[in-house]
């Protein structure tokens, strides 16, 4: 069992920056591979980005390419997420999950564990 807490979330003017924490305890989350999500009101759940259990790879949804890092410290237990550029467009809960594999993935049917989500609100 993993369990996750997500936090960093708060509200921040366009252009502006936020780093997302994942923290996890419970099952080994170094094997696991981690994944972004973000669900706006009225829209369905959106990739954001994913790392695999070593760091070593990671993958962006297209509208954040360039302006969102993904990150890891195993020995932490962490995920981070670097948002910078931010717009309105990312207003969103946003959620980390965990895969039972170490592999990332970018559908949320994949990961078994999931987040309760922090809120971001970006003003225009």
């Amino acid at each position: 069992q993993v369990q996750l807490v997500e936090s960093g979330g708060g509200l921040v003017q366009a252009g502006g920056s936020l780093r997302l924490s994942c923290a996890a305890s419970g099952r080994t989350f170094s094997n696991s591979g981690v994944g972004w999500f973000r669900q706006a009101p009225g829209k369905e759940r959106e990739f954001v980005a994913t790392i695999t259990a070593t760091g070593r790879s990671t993958n962006y949804g297209d509208s954040v390419k360039g302006r969102f890092t993904i990150s890891r410290d195993n020995a932490k237990n962490t995920v981070y997420l670097q948002m910078n550029s931010l717009q309105p467009d990312d207003t969103a809960v946003y959620s980390c999950a965990a895969a039972s594999s170490p592999w990332g993935y970018d559908v949320g049917s994949r990961y078994k564990y999931w987040g309760q989500g922090t809120q971001v609100i970006v003003s225009s």
